[in-house]
C-alpha cells in the first residue's frame, strides 16, 4: 500500500490557485464560485491565465494549460490548486508536469471528473488530494453539504457522511485508505504510470453521460486488469444522465450492471454514494484512511482523524 502524506491544511489569509486545466469555461460561471473562496472562507485567490480563453474546446491550448497548471505546482505560497472545471484535456498535459516544486512545498490538488488523470499523479507521488467540488461546480443547486465537506477537508476537520441504505448494498465494515474517480478516466489510466493500484483499498467510481453497454465495458476493463478483484471495499457514486441505446435496450441500469460484475466478489458495496456530477458531490480524500460501514439501514462513512504529518 502507497505511503501516503498529506499537504499542510489551510488557514484564513492562504492563497489558492484556480486553473482551467482541461475545458472552457464561462468565467461569470466560476466567479460565485471564487467569492466563497474569497469572503466566506477567508482565503486569497490567485486567478490563473486559463479562466478567459479558449482554444476550440479546451480552456488553452496544451502548452499554455500546462505552463498555468506548472506555474501553480511550482509557487511556494500556493496552499491548494483547486480546478475550475473538468470536461476533458488532463490526460493531454499530465505527463509534461514536473513536479519538483510541488514535492518542495506540497500543496491541495483539488479537482473531480477529468482532473482524475491530475489526482492519481499526485498518490502516485504520495501525496493526498482531494476528489471534490470545483469552482464552477461548488454553488450548483443542491452543493451546500458538499462545499461544507470541502472546506472542513482543505481545514483539517473530518467530514463524516451518513445517509439511508440501498436495496442493492452488501453490508460489512472495513477501514482502509481511499482511491478512486471518474471510472472512465479510471479505466482510461489502465496500462499507463498512473494507473492506480487498488488492492486492499476502497474504491470509488462515478460516471456522467455514457451509454451503458459503454458502462457495462468499462467495468469489464477494470475487472479484466484486476481493480475489482481484491479490494476493502467498493463505493459506487452517482451515475448521472446515462444514456440506452432505444430498441432493443441494453436490459440492465446502471446499479445492475456494476452489481453483475461484482458478483464473484464478498467485500462491502454500497450504492447511490453522495460523489459524482451531481450537486450533493462530497469531498473524498484521495489515498486518505476512511471507515465505511454499511448497514441494512443506513451507511456511516468518515475519514479518520489526522493531521499534515500523518502518513499512511
Amino acid at each position: 500500500m502507497n505511503e501516503i502524506k498529506l499537504p499542510p491544511f489551510l488557514r484564513s489569509g492562504d492563497k489558492i490557485g484556480i486553473v482551467a486545466p482541461a475545458s472552457v469555461v464561462k468565467y461569470d460561471d466560476i466567479v460565485p464560485g471564487i467569492n466563497i473562496f474569497k469572503n466566506e472562507w477567508g482565503l486569497e485567490v490567485v486567478e490563473g491565465t486559463t479562466l478567459q480563453g479558449a482554444f476550440n474546446q479546451f480552456s488553452a491550448s496544451d502548452d499554455v494549460r500546462l505552463a498555468d497548471l506548472q506555474n501553480m505546482l511550482d509557487n511556494p505560497d500556493i496552499k491548494a490548486v483547486i480546478a475550475a472545471r473538468g470536461g476533458y484535456g488532463c490526460s493531454r498535459i499530465v505527463d509534461g508536469l514536473n513536479f519538483e516544486g510541488f514535492l518542495k512545498s506540497p500543496k491541495w490538488i483539488v479537482g473531480f471528473s477529468d482532473l482524475t488523470v491530475i489526482l492519481s499523479r499526485i498518490y502516485q507521488l504520495g501525496y493526498a488530494s482531494l476528489h471534490a467540488p470545483m469552482a464552477k461546480s461548488i454553488t450548483t443547486d443542491g452543493a451546500e453539504e458538499a462545499a461544507k465537506s470541502l472546506r472542513q477537508m482543505l481545514f483539517g476537520e473530518q467530514p463524516a457522511y451518513t445517509f439511508a441504505a440501498h436495496s442493492l448494498n452488501r453490508t460489512g465494515n472495513v477501514t482502509s485508505q481511499v482511491v478512486g474517480g471518474n471510472l472512465c478516466i479510471l479505466a482510461h489510466l489502465i496500462g499507463t504510470e498512473t494507473e492506480i493500484d487498488t488492492t486492499g483499498k476502497i474504491l470509488f467510481i462515478e460516471d456522467i453521460n455514457e451509454y451503458l453497454y459503454n458502462l457495462d465495458r468499462m467495468m469489464i476493463q477494470m475487472k479484466r486488469a484486476g481493480k475489482l478483484t481484491n479490494l476493502a471495499g467498493l463505493i459506487v457514486g452517482q451515475f448521472t444522465d446515462m444514456k440506452d441505446n432505444g430498441s432493443p435496450t441494453f436490459g440492465k441500469d446502471t446499479y445492475e450492471i456494476v452489481q453483475e460484475h461484482i458478483a464473484e466478489f464478498d467485500y462491502p458495496v454500497c450504492y447511490n454514494f453522495p460523489v459524482g456530477h451531481v450537486g450533493d458531490n462530497r469531498a473524498m480524500g484521495i489515498g486518505m484512511k476512511a471507515s465505511l460501514e454499511i448497514g441494512d439501514r443506513e451507511v456511516n462513512f468518515r475519514f479518520l482523524p489526522q493531521t499534515s504529518d500523518t502518513q499512511y
